[in-house]
């Protein structure tokens, strides 16, 4: 009788290894592990952070951290604008991370103390939500509500955190005999938006018909035409129009990286402020990838 294949390799040593409760074959303890390229569909291992990979990995990374805490002292260029809110409009143009937030949320504090109202607006539906979420913190939930084109929670609350086009949207109704818009100020986060070409309209819209007993306090970063928007907003209003600038460069500086596709993580620029020569190396290859078409990249992406 012939023996079965299950019984020729008794007292035989597996070279794939044990198995598993499952049935798997397990892996050598000693096995290194590996992470999925995603890109490509290949199997990598991170490379070890040692050389000039470390020492650049370590240079772009130096001095990240959480401050100490101390206490907070405002700004300048904050109160300037808090003091310049009590009698006209205003346009705070200063660098991410400088506090604009922080002017806008004073204000408002001032004014629900006074049993006011305000509107917040921002340009994207996340942007609202995390704005939603920061001032049911600082003023509690029964006083903040929230508009956008999918959400509606607590519409009445003296303030209202919501998308531009439901404030404007809110104006168009009002001059149509609708319910007035009953706000004290609005503020209009990322007021650059004005200059955006599909979008734009929304902000010239919503400024020119923003009535103007409802005081304004535009937010952005970005603007580099502030004397020339300001009067704009000063023509079409009737109401006067500040520029407030905070100078010098951005309280939380930048560090741009880039990911290879081998997981190293690398300064974008180099020491002289040109593109690292890796990364640039990588887009001419990208760029042949391109001219070989679909067939060559597939095959490339099977080796």
């Amino acid at each position: 009788m012939r023996r079965s294949g299950s019984h020729r390799n008794h007292g035989r040593r597996s070279k794939a290894g044990p198995r598993d409760r499952t049935g798997a074959r397990s892996k050598p303890r000693d096995a290194p592990r590996h992470v999925e390229d995603v890109t490509g569909g290949r199997l990598l291992t991170p490379p070890p952070a040692t050389g000039n990979y470390g020492r650049d990995l370590r240079g772009l990374l130096s001095d990240i951290g959480t401050p100490k805490p101390a206490p907070f002292k405002p700004d300048p260029f904050q109160m300037d604008a808090l003091a310049a809110l009590e009698f006209e409009d205003v346009l705070v143009t200063a660098p991410t991370g400088s506090g604009k937030t922080w002017i806008a949320r004073e204000e408002i504090r001032r004014l629900l103390e006074l049993g006011k109202r305000a509107w917040y607006t921002t340009p994207l539906k996340a942007l609202t939500n995390s704005k939603y979420a920061e001032f049911s913190e600082e003023f509690g939930p029964e006083s903040v509500g929230i508009l956008t084109g999918d959400r509606k929670e607590n519409s009445g609350a003296p303030l209202i955190v919501g998308t531009t086009e439901i404030f404007r949207n809110q104006l168009f109704d009002s001059l149509r005999g609708g319910e007035e818009v009953s706000a004290d100020l609005v503020v209009f986060d990322e007021a650059h938006y004005l200059a955006d070409e599909e979008r734009g309209h929304v902000w010239e819209e919503a400024i020119i018909l923003t009535p103007p007993r409802i005081r304004m306090l535009l937010l952005s970063a970005t603007i580099g035409n502030a004397a020339e928007f300001a009067a704009w907003i000063a023509e079409v209003r009737g109401v006067n129009c500040g520029v407030i600038t905070r100078p010098g460069a951005r309280p939380v500086p930048l560090r741009a990286a880039f990911l290879m596709p081998d997981k190293r993580l690398l300064p974008l620029l180099g020491d002289k402020g040109k593109l690292n020569s890796e990364i640039a190396q990588l887009g001419e290859q990208n760029q042949k990838d391109r001219h070989r078409g679909p067939v060559g990249r597939e095959r490339r992406r099977r080796w």
